[in-house]
């Protein structure tokens, strides 16, 4: 429903909204009822000027009536939109704000960090042409071996993946990934292998279209395969965020709002179904006496339904420069990432919980309010670490089911340790002190420069994405390598995420013949579909003459089955595990 608004001038006119409808609600009311956050919040110094203004903790109707001006721009109407889950709504505007301009917003609401309902924030001001080199160190092939295409889905090009270890103990789950070539002629999109390492599904992306942040979660209350899809330069994304059904196909696709773009490092599906995720504008500011370009670490939540933004946090003006790793680069356009977001989790208290990598800390944020209620790690640490406990340029840090809080510590880039690890601290909130519960390192002392994450798996286990370095593995709450398997050379992969998963796709199976000196090879694959149990080959003279000739149990993504008679075409059928047809491949002519 699409509510307009009157936005009232206390001290003047009043300016009234498209449909001329004032809510009624005596202000004393409004007041005495729940607290309402605002976003924008107060204080905020450098949002959009193209922003909503996303009001949460009442139903559209409690909010009352709304005043915004702009100090260069002056009064603005707009409509006052629900938010799916009716405890809140965006006021979308008529009309952009200016760069760099103050806007007043007034209401009759108990706002948080506001006086009397009334609260101001800034526009961020452009910072005009800036210098960001497209993503470096791309060869100009891919190593030979590097990837396979199979004869019965030659368009597919998947990075090969190799196993190393396998226990009895891994995981029985799905494996997902992202797999990103360092090459211009590879393939790169979402991959889904199954509990062993074989490739089950690959959605090639086409050009330079990355997917990063594969993984399983639940939308309305299915489960769902999400990513994020784009292009990245030197780490920032620009892109959106993608849900796939069961069936593999597009349910939603999410956008940032409040003229962003989403970026690489985040996509959390919330109970309440709306979208968290990172954004990088760059905005331009004073740093040492000189205004350049910096890139403000922006955490936005979306309502996945309607594509309102129900929350919006802002680094800069919560977290000072002062607070950095990262090196100020010599051209004032190109932009200092002085902060770099690259995680964010609802902790177990409706916090938010921010990892951030240029200045080694874990942030946990007030969603309310905007104010950081504690640091840990890096240079304002508000814990006290004990020993092994420091980690650096860190990735994924994440809420455990036991109070603990998992964390990748890349420690590279430049080195701190030699080695990267999966740690697991132990957090005291009151005494403000965090111990080193485990570390858990690569067999083979992997330091990777870039990317990676630790997911909690039942039992104490964890899968570990050891990003830049390509290797993935599953570790057991003793350190024990339980699964350790790699890509080709040539790609790497952000993250890597374990999770009961089947599929079911829309398409058909397809198939493949080869004739050979006695009879004929037949490939049969469907790629997605997790229920196969085996195949049935279909031959014949013509494509509407075919009869059942052999069968084979499902192997790997493609599976190759030897018939003994030749034919002209053929089509595969496949089965389940009781025998029930799942799908019918097209006939195709056999080729020499």
């Amino acid at each position: 429903m699409v509510f307009h608004v009157a936005m009232r001038m206390r001290r003047g006119a009043v300016a009234v909204g498209a449909a001329g409808v004032v809510l009624a609600a005596a202000p004393g009311a409004l007041a005495q009822g729940p607290a309402v956050s605002a976003y924008p919040s107060p204080g905020v110094l450098t949002a959009g000027p193209g922003t909503q203004i996303s009001l949460r903790g009442r139903a559209v109707g409690e909010l009352g009536t709304i005043q915004v001006r702009g100090s260069r721009t002056g009064v603005h109407r707009g409509v006052l939109r629900a938010h799916s889950d009716g405890r809140g709504a965006s006021l979308v505007l008529n009309r952009p704000f200016a760069q760099r301009e103050r806007v007043t917003v007034r209401t009759d609401l108990p706002i948080a960090g506001a006086t009397d309902g009334d609260y101001s924030f800034r526009t961020a001001r452009a910072p005009g042409r800036v210098e960001i080199s497209a993503t470096g160190g791309l060869a100009e092939r891919v190593p030979a071996g590097a990837r396979r295409r199979p004869r019965s889905r030659p368009d597919l090009r998947p990075p090969v993946v190799t196993v190393e270890q396998r226990t009895p103990e891994a995981s029985p789950d799905a494996i997902l990934l992202g797999p990103k070539p360092k090459a211009q002629d590879a393939q790169a999109g979402p991959m889904i292998l199954d509990a062993t390492g074989r490739l089950v599904y690959f959605r090639p992306l086409g050009g330079r279209i990355q997917a990063t942040d594969v993984r399983v979660q639940r939308y309305r209350g299915q489960p769902v395969v999400t990513w994020w899809q784009g292009t990245s330069r030197q780490g920032i994304g620009t892109g959106h965020l993608v849900i796939l059904d069961q069936e593999y196909r597009a349910v939603a696709r999410v956008r940032a709002g409040n003229g962003l773009r989403a970026d690489l490092h985040e996509f959390i599906i919330t109970p309440r179904d709306t979208a968290l995720f990172i954004a990088y504008p760059s905005v331009s500011m004073w740093v040492d006496g000189k205004r350049r370009a910096v890139v403000d670490s922006v955490i936005q939540e979306v309502d996945i339904a309607t594509g309102l933004v129900v929350f919006e946090w802002h680094s800069i003006g919560r977290i000072a420069t002062q607070e950095s790793h990262s090196p100020v680069p010599g051209s004032i356009r190109v932009p200092w990432d002085y902060v770099h977001a690259n995680s964010v989790d609802v902790d177990s208290d409706g916090s938010l919980l921010m990892s951030a990598r240029s200045t080694w800390a874990v942030y946990k944020l007030d969603p309310a309010t905007g104010a950081i209620v504690w640091r840990l790690g890096g240079k304002k640490s508000d814990f006290e670490l004990g020993r092994g406990a420091h980690f650096a340029w860190q990735h994924d840090a994440r809420r455990r089911a036991d109070g603990t809080l998992s964390i990748f510590d890349n420690s590279a880039a430049p080195p701190v340790r030699k080695r990267s690890r999966a740690i697991v601290l132990g957090l005291d909130e009151a005494a403000r002190t965090a111990t080193l519960r485990s570390a858990a390192v690569h067999p083979r002392g992997l330091l990777s420069a870039t990317q990676g994450n630790a997911q909690a798996l039942p039992g104490g286990a964890q899968m570990v994405g050891w990003g830049s370095q390509r290797y993935f593995s599953e570790h057991a709450a003793d350190g024990r390598v339980l699964f350790n398997a790699r890509l080709a050379v040539g790609f790497e992969t952000y993250r890597a995420h374990r999770a009961a998963w089947t599929g079911r796709p829309h398409t058909e199976p397809r198939a493949a013949g080869v004739r050979r000196a006695a009879g004929m090879d037949v490939y049969a694959s469907w790629n997605g579909a997790t229920d196969v149990a085996s195949w049935e080959v279909l031959a014949g003279a013509s494509a509407d003459a075919l009869a059942p000739v052999a069968s084979a149990a499902r192997g790997a993504f493609e599976t190759r089955i030897p018939v003994a008679v030749a034919a002209g075409f053929v089509a595969v059928r496949a089965r389940d595990r009781a025998g029930a047809v799942l799908g019918t491949s097209p006939a195709r002519r056999v080729s020499a």
